[in-house]
């Protein structure tokens, strides 16, 4: 039934499309893992200028599964692009020395982000089964804005939140970022190369929520991680 000039609510035709869509997006279900198990996708451009984080991310990746196994477990997936047009996604593996190994056999190339096919690999994965969350690790957005923004607001409306960390502060390329990041419900947050403790408890916070929902994010906080502290002030 619509609402009419006599209700107290604002009427639904009088809604600007940007508010019509967080109303949506506010009603979306937290993913919840399936068989006591999350999945997570984790996202990395591998252009060249990101060999240094690269390396650090293969370093710190381990630290995903230590924390999700407290939350269920955690299955993880390995996207990357680099190249001219080369985006690729491995296999759901669930254990920390699996994930390494994939990433070891991946070095950077130069090329153009394509962050566009990233968001559409994670709607069809999560069509084919609940993804928990997806990672995004980046320094850079080299295409459209606005692209990017309806993507991000189709996996909100599906209950796929985005944790998205940028490398560096270029400000075009955080403002995206936000965006992907408020439009799916999940949260931004940048760090630089020398930051390893930063990544490592950002990737920590992330894999306890596709493990365990808000709560095991909630617990992460409790626990006194800074950076689970801050994904949540954003997604409240």
């Amino acid at each position: 039934m619509k609402a009419t000039s006599n209700d107290n609510k604002t009427p639904v035709e009088a809604r600007s499309p940007v508010e019509a869509f967080l109303a949506e997006a506010r009603k979306a279900p937290v993913p919840a893992p399936e068989g006591g198990r999350g999945r997570l996708i984790f996202a990395l451009d591998a252009t060249m200028s990101r060999q240094p984080t690269w390396d650090m991310a293969q370093t710190l990746q381990g630290k995903m599964f230590e924390t999700a196994a407290h939350s269920g477990g955690l299955d993880v997936q390995l996207v990357y692009f680099r190249g001219f047009g080369e985006c690729r996604a491995s296999r759901f593996v669930q254990g920390g020395a699996g994930l390494s190994a994939l990433m070891s056999k991946i070095d950077v190339r130069g090329g153009h982000t394509q962050i566009g096919k990233v968001l559409k690999h994670v709607a069809a994965e999560n069509a084919e089964a609940r993804v928990g969350a997806f990672v995004y690790i980046g320094d850079a957005m080299e295409e459209k804005p606005d692209d990017l923004a309806a993507l991000a607001g189709e996996l909100g409306l599906r209950g796929v939140k985005g944790f998205v960390f940028q490398e560096g502060g270029a400000a075009a390329t955080a403002a995206t970022f936000k965006d992907i990041a408020r439009l799916t419900g999940g949260a931004y947050a940048a760090f630089d190369a020398h930051a390893a403790a930063r990544l490592a408890e950002l990737l920590q916070a992330a894999a306890a929520y596709a493990a365990g929902g808000l709560a095991a994010l909630q617990d992460e906080a409790r626990r006194g991680k800074e950076q689970a502290r801050l994904l949540l002030r954003q997604m409240r």
